[in-house]
């Protein structure tokens, strides 16, 4: 899971560009002089574009023709056939994602047009939902518009073992790691028997391309007065799986939570789009929405384990401040439906929430 977080472009006080080598800078330093000429790059204006949680990084770098990006992804630790396959299959889908300008495999450098220096993030009204319909109704376009261009075969598939491994990392992380649980006995029967019934639910609905990480932090606001669609970032690692998945992502955010009712809101005009584009969202929308919250819970409990383990393996404590946000989607979901009580009592043992009542777990 990678989490950009762009930043305003160059201004005074820009902070110089480090690396993690003088092999890797002077590396990087032979392929910007090729490419400078050619792509009329001012090298001088070099600077950091973005934070990431991956390994992954972003700078910006002005041009003749305006700023590019180029990516910084260390070919030891970051794969980008990925993300030039998704990023050709969205533009195909009428997506406004990167242009892939030029890219050195080997090197594991890549340039790319810019799709602007603001996210949706950074101009929601966080106060007033519904100023900020339009921009949810444009993402919802998107959306719907790369899942319409969907084709079995040709992502990964989100199956049974990745939604697996995905909710292992809750126990693995969030429970052992983070809150020094012992993940063993009764627990550990309650996890399995609860992870075996989200995966079925959530496997039940029909596939279609997954981008995963379909929120807000990810969708740019166009830099090009003349553009008008929200660009999409973030997507190399897309699969193909249920079309519940990005619409809880959307909804459902790792870093901003609305109200329900803006939430329903936004969740049928998407459904109504989609279900006029010919997508598998069914006949009944309160049947979707069930799908929709327990495709969310799948991908709450996955982020709560990686938000934990990017603060306990990486040094990000930034990520693991938002828990409370993601155990508050759990405990919602999980009280709304009957099957789900013995995960909630589970989380509220855990959270110290309430008197859990069956049994106590141990803590290592």
């Amino acid at each position: 899971m990678s989490l950009p977080i762009p930043t305003p472009a160059a201004a005074s006080a820009t902070p110089p560009v480090s690396w993690s080598s003088p092999e890797r800078a002077a590396a990087f330093d032979r392929w910007l002089a090729g490419l400078a000429g050619p792509q009329r790059l001012q090298a001088s204006s070099l600077r950091p574009a973005s934070a990431d949680a991956s390994f992954r990084r972003y700078l910006r770098i002005d041009s003749e023709q305006g700023s590019r990006i180029i990516m910084d992804a260390p070919p030891d630790k970051e794969n980008c056939r990925p993300f030039v396959q998704i990023a050709s299959l969205m533009a195909q889908a009428g997506l406004n994602v990167p242009q892939i300008l030029a890219w050195d495999e080997p090197l594991g450098f890549m340039l790319l047009s810019d799709l602007g220096g603001q996210t949706m993030m950074q101009v929601i009204d966080k106060d007033q939902a519904t100023a900020n319909l339009p921009l949810y109704l444009k993402a919802v376009d998107a959306l719907v518009d790369w899942q319409k261009a969907s084709l079995p075969d040709v992502l990964p598939p989100y199956d049974t073992a990745l939604l697996r491994r995905e909710l292992e990392l809750f126990p693995e992380w969030y429970l052992a790691r983070h809150r020094g649980v012992a993940v063993e006995g009764k627990l550990r029967e309650t996890l399995d028997r609860m992870f075996a019934l989200i995966i079925e639910r959530n496997l039940a609905w029909p596939g279609v391309y997954v981008h995963r990480d379909f929120m807000p932090r990810n969708l740019m606001i166009p830099g090009d007065a003349a553009e008008t669609r929200l660009g999409v970032l973030d997507f190399q690692d897309a699969v193909y799986g249920p079309v519940t998945y990005d619409i809880a992502s959307l909804m459902r955010d790792a870093f901003l939570s609305w109200e329900e009712d803006f939430v329903l809101d936004v969740t049928i005009r998407y459904w109504q789009k989609a279900r006029a584009a010919g997508l598998p969202v069914g006949d009944d929308f309160g049947e979707f929405y069930r799908g929709v919250e327990w495709m969310g819970l799948q991908r709450h409990l996955k982020v709560a384990g990686i938000f934990a383990r990017l603060t306990l393996r990486d040094g990000k404590p930034q990520y693991l401040a938002d828990a409370p946000r993601f155990i508050a989607y759990i405990r919602a979901t999980c009280s709304r439906y009957i099957e789900l009580k013995p995960l909630l009592r589970l989380v509220d043992e855990v959270e110290g929430i309430s008197d859990a009542g069956g049994y106590a777990f141990g803590r290592v």
